[in-house]
């Protein structure tokens, strides 16, 4: 049977001034020292460590932080209207951005409107003609309740002021709507058809959003527009038949969010039925689902990190 040499010198713990053979192969030892080597009487001490049980007892006890020091994003208060008004603008334009990254924009439709916090009856609007994907707050056009532009140097585009100069008439307590031609929310607005309880995201939609169940064309005269504003009613969104979404909130970041989430459960149903009979969610746990991620404080809060991303890869929309 083969010997093997000893342990390599270099894989084991020697005393100082102790030299270890040259080579270690197994079977040989390409040294004349002897091995092991002879190790000076008393010079040798083996390395004491603490018992493990007491190492961890020197470690001090977590101890939990106190909940008020825990940041936590909620919407800012403002003292004054010129914060506020340049805060709904900056977050008008993330919003915009963020659109054209996901690929919302449709040539020249699409539009987000943010409500003027001193002139109500006014709405900040992306101007006509311009991507999304290059607006600065500075390219912003303030638009007044019979479509003239107020301040700004672009046209503003007549089918964003005949639905949303309607749909902020109607509904004061609506700060920003969101309107664009999305892929699948084009697809299921074809089909005429709401949203439905599949999964736990759409179940914020659930009785609470309408159809529109018309189409006449380019939306370009109030009086469609006053029709949109009465089929969504109290409601977050609304279906456009053959035409697309629309959502509003509360805040900027609440409107852009329910477009968002709800381009992606129109994707998610398209997808499912395709499939196969998606089982839906019974009418209780929808509705009881809905009271806890339909409102638009939820809604912001699922916004921010979306917010912080386009801030941080995009800061000259700030400009």
């Amino acid at each position: 049977m083969r010997r093997y040499g000893p342990m390599c010198a270099r894989r084991r713990r020697l005393p100082a001034g102790v030299r270890g053979p040259s080579s270690c192969r197994f079977g040989q030892v390409g040294s004349s020292q002897p091995w092991p080597p002879e190790v000076p009487e008393g010079s040798f001490r083996p390395e004491r460590r603490e018992p493990r049980a007491r190492r961890r007892a020197a470690m001090p006890e977590p101890t939990p932080i106190p909940t008020e020091q825990l940041h936590f994003a909620m919407p800012p208060t403002h003292a004054t209207v010129e914060d506020e008004r340049r805060y709904r603008k900056e977050r008008l334009v993330a919003a915009l951005r963020l659109f054209g990254r996901f690929g919302f924009e449709e040539g020249v439709a699409g539009h987000i409107t943010a409500r003027d916090p001193e002139f109500t009856d006014c709405f900040w609007v992306n101007p006509f003609g311009m991507s999304f994907k290059l607006i600065t707050v500075s390219d912003l056009i303030l638009v007044n309740h019979e479509g003239k532009v107020v301040e700004g140097r672009y046209h503003v585009n007549q089918a964003a002021f005949a639905i949303h100069s309607q749909v902020h008439r109607a509904r004061p307590d609506v700060i920003a709507a969101a309107h664009s031609h999305s892929t699948y929310g084009r697809a299921l607005s074809s089909l005429g058809e709401l949203l439905e309880p599949i999964t736990q995201d759409v179940c914020a939609f659930y009785e609470s959003h309408a159809l529109y169940d018309e189409y006449t064309g380019v939306v370009v005269d109030a009086e469609e527009g006053r029709r949109i504003a009465a089929a969504l009613g109290p409601h977050k969104a609304v279906i456009l038949r053959n035409h697309g979404l629309l959502t509003v909130g509360d805040s900027v970041d609440a409107a852009a969010w329910w477009f968002i989430t709800m381009e992606r459960s129109c994707q998610v149903q398209l997808t499912a039925k395709a499939a196969g009979k998606p089982v839906l969610i019974d009418h209780h746990n929808a509705v009881h689902t809905r009271e806890q991620l339909g409102n638009d404080l939820v809604a912001w809060i699922n916004y921010q990190p979306l917010y912080q991303q386009i801030a941080r890869s995009e800061p000259d929309l700030f400009d």
